[in-house]
């Protein structure tokens, strides 16, 4: 799904005329994370050497559909933050002199990490503005880094992907750290000066109580708003089993809060409350629900079974995990969100940049469902034929 600002800066990206983008609200922003876009820079990288290539080609050679919305958002978003020059409709796409420095594995890592900084965070207006009033500080509440979005100059259409976005960059340079049991905001001259001292070169393209459940679930089939619904898939175990207290925290502390930006309702199959077999409401619910967030931890089969089946459908699917689980083959190559639960010192302060991570994916996910990673359409693409 590709949303009307996204057309927007795809236009505009594009060459659009000035009278007609001057009628519609652009994000002041890339519509993705700076991972996200950098895989457009990183396949030139190795299908091109780096070289100017043929948009047709490129996009043969990354299996993407040169016409389709989730490719013109790629390209557009790369050249957005500058990683590559040309637009969706040109016919040659090129790195930027940045945006080769910052793919070419040959480069040091410090001027790697710089260029990407310089594009990422400091060639974005909004992301420049809340580096500089954040840098060396504490980062407060969502909540309150709106506020100060609000009252700057900049115009931002959509402040929670906005602030979701930032975070999501900001923690992929290693800018974020927990210091003295709160997230700080470090400065890139200190990140560059850590890297300066390490020997070896690791690729930063590679950034990873009872839950208050909403009523109203009790309802038939067709009332259903399956366009706000969220289905969480998830370990959930008998009451007072360690699955459950996951399953509640994640819930209640990571899911819920994530999603209520993006207006989707999030259901758990043991809170469905129609009457009838469970099983059958299950896979209505794996069916017809807009979104499912998939808690790969305790490695639990029923949830692989379901995950396996919205792959199946090419539904929208975000995957979890906790750091302590080891991801399994068949679904390690799905981006999967990893997030640290070793003790609740380390957990609580790193519960606001886990629910933007999870924000920021679900948008993504919703947008380009096998943009996430779809084992079956990557492996078996005939599958669907």
């Amino acid at each position: 799904m590709v949303t009307e600002s996204s057309i927007d800066d795809a236009a505009k990206a594009d060459g659009e005329s000035a009278e007609s983008a001057r009628t519609r609200r652009t994000r002041p922003y890339p519509a993705s994370s700076f991972e996200d876009a950098l895989s457009l820079g990183e396949a030139i990288m190795q299908y091109a050497a780096g070289e100017k290539v043929r948009r047709l080609t490129l996009m043969q050679h990354m299996n993407k559909s040169p016409g389709s919305g989730a490719t013109k958002m790629m390209i557009t978003n790369s050249n957005k933050y500058g990683i590559t020059s040309g637009g969706y409709s040109a016919e040659h796409l090129e790195l930027t002199e940045k945006g080769r420095i910052v793919v070419n594995p040959a480069r040091p890592e410090r001027e790697r990490r710089k260029a990407a900084f310089e594009l990422a965070v400091a060639g974005v207006a909004p992301f420049s503005l809340l580096y500089d009033h954040y840098k060396e500080k504490r980062l407060p509440d969502r909540e309150v880094i709106k506020d100060f979005l609000r009252d700057s100059s900049i115009e931002v259409p959509d402040l929670d992907e906005c602030v979701d976005t930032f975070i999501v960059n900001v923690k992929g340079l290693d800018l974020l750290r927990t210091l003295g049991g709160a997230e700080t905001l470090i400065s890139i001259d200190q990140v560059l000066d850590e890297v300066a001292e390490k020997t070896s070169d690791v690729s930063f393209s590679k950034m990873v109580n009872s839950p208050q459940v909403p009523g109203g679930l009790n309802q038939k089939e067709d009332a259903v708003e399956w366009s706000k619904i969220c289905f969480y898939i998830t370990p959930i175990g008998s009451e007072e089993s360690i699955e459950r207290k996951h399953a509640d925290l994640f819930m209640s502390s990571l899911v819920q809060p994530a999603l209520e930006e993006l207006g989707l309702t999030v259901v758990r199959a043991d809170h469905i409350g129609d009457p009838g077999m469970i099983t059958t409401q299950v896979l209505e619910y794996l069916k017809r629900s807009k979104l499912a967030i998939a808690d790969l931890s305790y490695l639990n089969p029923n949830v692989f079974y379901e995950v396996a089946l919205r792959h199946a459908l090419r539904l929208p699917v975000v995957q979890i995990i906790r750091k302590s689980d080891r991801l399994p083959f068949d679904v390690n190559q799905s981006r999967t969100l990893v997030f640290d639960t070793t003790d609740i010192y380390s957990l609580i302060p790193k519960l606001q940049t886990y629910r933007a991570e999870i924000a920021n994916q679900a948008r993504k996910a919703i947008d380009d469902p096998e943009s996430v990673g779809n084992p079956i359409s990557i492996f078996y693409p005939d599958f669907y034929k």
